[in-house]
């Protein structure tokens, strides 16, 4: 047992009715703690759909997902629930804030989740924040928010758990470039800070170079890039 695997895929078919062909077809993948990779791809070719199978949130037609040398397709809604709130972190092109929440709030809803102090909370929350150059906006929602500092929270929010694994799909997809590289570059350094593993999904190719390995995804297959 490779106890630095954080996650596997193996032989990862997964079809959908109306298509003829798979999306994904015998797909294998590996990614260790503390790695990180990009897989691009042309729209439609099946990368969103590869993240919420790695996520749990969907399951392959054949083949197994491991989390933590855990097969995912054997646990139970609550234990899934729980590895996914223990072990992964999820950043989206939208931010998906909660409009009534400050941006603590919202940073801290996945320690909350947990039931933790909130003292502790709070003091994590602040740290991650800071650490993303929001230390002056704790207190402010999201429509006092610019475009780039919500997706500074989002991301926050994201990694506030130090969580093992990050997926993330077009994280910075509705930011100008100049705010997306600097934003991506301040996502890496936490990431890298915290020992978290990354797959990142994107269509912007100097954000794919900036990770250690690249891959493109064409019928249903993975190929280094």
């Amino acid at each position: 047992m490779n106890n630095n695997l954080i996650i596997s895929l193996k032989n990862i078919t997964k079809t959908f009715k109306g298509l003829d062909a798979p999306v994904l077809s015998n797909l294998n993948l590996q990614l260790n703690k503390s790695e990180n990779i990009a897989i691009s791809g042309v729209s439609g070719s099946g990368k969103s759909t590869l993240l919420h199978l790695m996520a749990g949130l969907d399951y392959p037609n054949s083949g197994s997902v491991h989390l933590n040398n855990k097969n995912i397709g054997s646990l139970s809604q609550n234990d899934l629930s729980i590895i996914r709130n223990q072990l992964i972190g999820f950043i989206y092109q939208s931010h998906h804030l909660l409009n009534d929440f400050s941006s603590i709030e919202n940073v801290m809803m996945p320690l909350t989740i947990r039931r933790g102090n909130y003292l502790e909370d709070f003091n994590q929350a602040k740290k991650v924040l800071k650490k993303l150059g929001l230390g002056k906006r704790l207190n402010h929602f999201p429509h006092q928010l610019s475009g780039g500092e919500r997706q500074r929270v989002a991301i926050a929010r994201a990694m506030v758990t130090t969580p093992d694994l990050i997926l993330a799909d077009e994280p910075t997809g509705n930011l100008d470039h100049k705010n997306a590289d600097l934003i991506f570059d301040s996502f890496l350094e936490l990431a890298d800070e915290f020992k978290t593993a990354i797959v990142l999904v994107t269509h912007d190719l100097s954000l794919a170079k900036k990770m250690k390995k690249n891959y493109l995804l064409a019928s249903g297959k993975l190929k280094s890039n």
